[in-house]
This record gives C-alpha cells, sequence and structure tokens, in this order.
C-alpha cells in the first residue's frame, strides 16, 4: 500500500488544503482516513481532502509526500484518478429501473453483513436456506464480525465496504444478500466504488430496513432495480409464505405478483400505477438531502417501521413532506409498522399527515419487520388499487 499526500496549496473555504490518495486501492485509502479520525464527507471522488494543520500528522502517520503533479500522475497510472465528469449522475426518480437477471440452481450468491453484526445460529440458518434453493453461497470474510469500537456494527466501515464491493465485483457471483439489517449501512454506502459498481452490475440485491440506504443510492445513481424482501438471519426463522414468495420472486419472476394477497385497509380509496419506491421510513428520512436519496415523484411509496413512538413517525412523515419527498407521488403503501404504536393511533397520525396529498392511500401490506415479509422489487411499475385493497407488480422482478 502507498498512501500519498501533495503539499497544502489548494485553497478553498478560506483556509488551504492537501489532497491525500492511495496508488493502490480506495479500501485501503478509506481504511487509513478512519484510523486517523478523518471524516467520510471529505472524500471526493479519488482523494480526501485535508486540511494544512493536519498534513504534518497524516505524513507521520505514514502518507509519503509528493508533489501535486506527482499525485495525479500516479493515480493515473494506477487507474485510479477520477475526474468530475466521469461522476455518477443522479437518476430521476419515478422511471423504470434496470433489473437484473433472475436466479438459477447453481449460481454463486454472496452473503454479506453491511450493517449490524449477525448472530451466528440464525445466520446459518438463514444459509441453509439459500443452499435449499440449489444456491452456490459464498459469505463474506467479515460477516460474522463485530466492530471493537462500535458493537452494533458487523466490523469497520472500510472493511463491510470492502466486503461489499468484492461480492458485487466478482463476476461469479449472481446475486447480493444482506446478512441483517440493524444500523450502519449510512456508515459505509459512500466509501463504495460506485463506477466499479456500474461496470459489474446490474445484479439482484436483496434486503430491507437499513439495507433501504443501499436500495436509495443503487437507484438513484445506478438507476438499478433491487428486492426488498428478507435478510439472511429472518430466513431460518421466518415463516413459510415469505420464504416461498422470496424464492419464487428470485427464480420464477411473472407479471402480476401480489403484495396483499390477504387483502389491505383502505386509508384514501383510489387507484394509481407507478414503479415502487421507498422502505424503512426512518432510513428514507434521514437519507434526504444526500445524493443517495431516491424521491417518490410519478411513484407508488411503499413504507414501514419498526419501534417507533407515534411523535417519532410524525416527524419522520414531516420531515419528507417538508423537503419534497412526496411531492408528485402517485399513491402510497403502508406495511408493517411493528411496535410502533397502536394501529388505531398510527392510522389518524398517517390520515392527517398523508391524506391531504389526495393519493391513494393503503395500510396494512405484509411488508416489514413481521414474520410475514413479502419480497418486492423497487424500480418496477406496480398497480395500487386502494379501493379493492391491493397491490400488484405490473411486471416481473427479475428478468
Amino acid at each position: 500500500m502507498t498512501l500519498l499526500i501533495d503539499p497544502p496549496n489548494s485553497p478553498g473555504h478560506g483556509r488551504l488544503w492537501s489532497h491525500l490518495a492511495s496508488d493502490t486501492s480506495y479500501t485501503e485509502l478509506h481504511r487509513f482516513a478512519q484510523s486517523l479520525g478523518i471524516p467520510q464527507r471529505g472524500f471526493d471522488r479519488d482523494h480526501y481532502d485535508i486540511p494544512a494543520e493536519r498534513y504534518d500528522a497524516v505524513v507521520a502517520a505514514g502518507a509519503t509526500a509528493v508533489t501535486s503533479r506527482e499525485l495525479i500522475a500516479r493515480l493515473i497510472a494506477a487507474g485510479l484518478r477520477r475526474r468530475k465528469a466521469e461522476a455518477l449522475a443522479p437518476k430521476k426518480p419515478g422511471r423504470s429501473l434496470i433489473r437484473a437477471a433472475r436466479l438459477r440452481p447453481g449460481d454463486r450468491v454472496a452473503v454479506v453483513a453491511p450493517a449490524g453484526p449477525v448472530e451466528p445460529a440464525r445466520l446459518d440458518a438463514g444459509l441453509e436456506v439459500l443452499r435449499s434453493w440449489g444456491l452456490d453461497v459464498q459469505v463474506g470474510a467479515h460477516a460474522r464480525d463485530t466492530d471493537e469500537r462500535f458493537g452494533y456494527l458487523a466490523s469497520d466501515d472500510a472493511a463491510r465496504a470492502e466486503d461489499f464491493m468484492r461480492a458485487w465485483c466478482d463476476p461469479a457471483v449472481q446475486a447480493v444478500f444482506c446478512a441483517r439489517g440493524g444500523y450502519g449501512v449510512q456508515r459505509m454506502v459512500d466509501l463504495l466504488d460506485w463506477e466499479s459498481l456500474a461496470a459489474a452490475g446490474p445484479k439482484a440485491l436483496v434486503g430491507f430496513s437499513d439495507v433501504t440506504a443501499l436500495h436509495q443510492a443503487f437507484g438513484a445513481r445506478l438507476g438499478l432495480s433491487t428486492i426488498h424482501g428478507p435478510v439472511v438471519t429472518s430466513l431460518g426463522a421466518g415463516d413459510d409464505v415469505s420464504k416461498e414468495h422470496l424464492r419464487a420472486l428470485l427464480f420464477e419472476p411473472v407479471p402480476g405478483t401480489s403484495l396483499t394477497p390477504g387483502g389491505a385497509l383502505a386509508l384514501v380509496p383510489g387507484r394509481a400505477e407507478g414503479v415502487l419506491v421507498g422502505g424503512n421510513l426512518a432510513l428514507l428520512s434521514s437519507e434526504v438531502g444526500t445524493r443517495n436519496s431516491l424521491r417518490a415523484a410519478e411513484s407508488i411509496a411503499v413504507l414501514e417501521e419498526i419501534g417507533e413512538e407515534v411523535y417519532r413517525v410524525d416527524r419522520m412523515l414531516t420531515q419528507l413532506l417538508r423537503t419534497g419527498w412526496f411531492d408528485e407521488v402517485r399513491g402510497i403503501v403502508l406495511g408493517a409498522f411493528t411496535d410502533c404504536a397502536s394501529p388505531e393511533a398510527l392510522q389518524e397520525l398517517v390520515g392527517d399527515r398523508l391524506a391531504p396529498l389526495g393519493v391513494p392511500l393503503l395500510w396494512g401490506a405484509p411488508i416489514g419487520h413481521e414474520p410475514r415479509n413479502l419480497a418486492f422489487a423497487f424500480g418496477v411499475p406496480a398497480i395500487l388499487d386502494a379501493t379493492a385493497g391491493s397491490l400488484v407488480m405490473r411486471e416481473a422482478a427479475l428478468l
């Protein structure tokens, strides 16, 4: 590994800045920056911006002092130079996203833990389910780890990003399954090499809850459809209907898949069509303002949540409303709001916050943190008939 830093000669915001880079890999660069407490927001395409007062400390920690010309030349020679014109542009909301190919028995899939630490027994049970589908399962190097400093993370940010990159960019891997949710995706998502991800895709990405941050980023930055469905640790303990629903969606995708086979409650009647967007409410509201946020314009928004008081659900919905996330939405589907409050209290809140949008509003889809968690594909056209209590994917989730 060679870490490079040029002199603090780049002016900006009333001070001078250096550029910290690596001519080996972005993963090693991120890990080095993290060890020094350099914030992720300082990463700009191919380098970290370092204020002049930290230059000596970064050199003392192991970075090699070079000229600005040499730093750029070595990045170009290593194929790691990224120009502004090459940056991925945000994708417009409301359009169909690019779908991956369906899975077949014998396909290799990868399991990674991009968020919280995984309970071994639950992971093993979920892995057996994947193997029972005839899949060749590859488990990420850090999928069973726990971060030494922050026990709510499955290894450090750079390691989780490295596992994800290795899995997604492996040409032999057809799909990536997330081991669990929890918290942590937002800490590592900006460490991913989006140009490499774009070059390797599309593939099926499966998960929910905290994985919403990846779903949003893949839709907004890559224009790729992803699968909102059970994580691996919930497959072993989940109900048979959810498992079979996910298996069929991955291996035998067909148009007309219902996401409300038992019906749901119309809070606002009506009918709407649009691509599916959304996920976990807390993650959606906290992603607003980032380059990864994909709005609900011209789409059907699907929302779910767990363990939040009514006032906090109110705050999240209000945040999305105030920022324009719901502007031009065509319909809204509420999935499970597990351990949040009574259904009556939540329905009253939803009626107050969302009914004024004047779009069809459906309550009680079997999607979210319940044993019954039916998988669906983001960016795929769907039909919402709130009057009839139904949500149906108009097209197949995978090709």
